[in-house]
């Protein structure tokens, strides 16, 4: 009697052990769900902001043909990505808006060059939309990616993978990029606004001292220098310190 007791304690501990797994993996589920829903709703808001910031700059900077360009393409793939996948995440989405981020990011560098933009009160306000806009996106995409990595955690540990394959929980997709070269900067060409970077200048060749030192006759005594630097410097080239 004592051990059939025992063995249906165990059994009703399994069952409620399989059911608190089962809902846990719910409400993971629905966190993720929930906070992708954050990330969609941010970047549709700069696909929205993208087409009156393109317009604006084109009305000023002329030579930023080739970047508009860019970023209207590269706003046009990720709408036609979240459109396909059904706004659901993806790695191919999320390279995409990298790219897309890293363009808007290099056009607002390049439009210092440009003071009649930068006082225009419709780009200022759009520069600061665009911006706060970036900042919820990352906020949104470290959420999400935290709750991504515990749900998968779950999933693939120990007992709770067996609820996992049990109920068939597919593990999520992070929202971010994990081609190193995706995430270097793409090649934007600015036009004649391309600026170089810092210390990349051709340094300036300086007139190397062709005067020879006057030769001391033969029958001179040979000068010594007290300066025990003085040899040294003469040997310096001009780049030497």
């Amino acid at each position: 009697m004592i051990a059939l007791i025992i063995v249906l304690v165990v059994i009703v501990g399994i069952i409620a052990w399989g059911v608190g797994s089962y809902n846990s993996f719910v409400r993971a589920r629905n966190v993720i769900q929930e906070s992708w829903r954050q990330i969609d709703v941010e970047l549709n808001r700069r696909y929205d902001l993208i087409p009156n910031l393109v317009e604006t700059v084109r009305g000023y900077a002329a030579h930023e043909r080739n970047t508009l360009e860019q970023i209207t393409a590269l706003r046009n793939q990720a709408r036609q990505l979240a459109a396909s996948a059904q706004g659901a995440p993806t790695q191919e989405r999320a390279a995409v808006e990298q790219e897309l981020t890293q363009a808007v990011h290099g056009l607002m560098v390049s439009v210092e060059a440009y003071p009649d933009l930068k006082s225009n009160t419709n780009f200022l306000e759009l520069q600061r939309e665009l911006t706060d806009t970036e900042d919820r996106i990352a906020a949104a995409r470290r959420f999400y990616n935290a709750n991504v990595r515990e749900y998968n955690t779950k999933i693939d540990s120990v007992p709770t993978n067996v609820i996992a394959g049990f109920a068939k929980f597919e593990k999520a997709t992070y929202f971010e990029v994990n081609d190193p070269a995706v995430r270097q900067a793409p090649g934007v060409n600015f036009g004649e606004i391309s600026q170089r970077p810092a210390g990349s200048a051709e340094p300036q060749q300086l007139p190397t001292n062709t005067q020879q030192p006057p030769v001391q006759p033969p029958s001179a005594t040979p000068q010594i220098s007290t300066d025990p630097f003085a040899q040294e410097n003469q040997n310096k080239g001009p780049f030497q310190g």
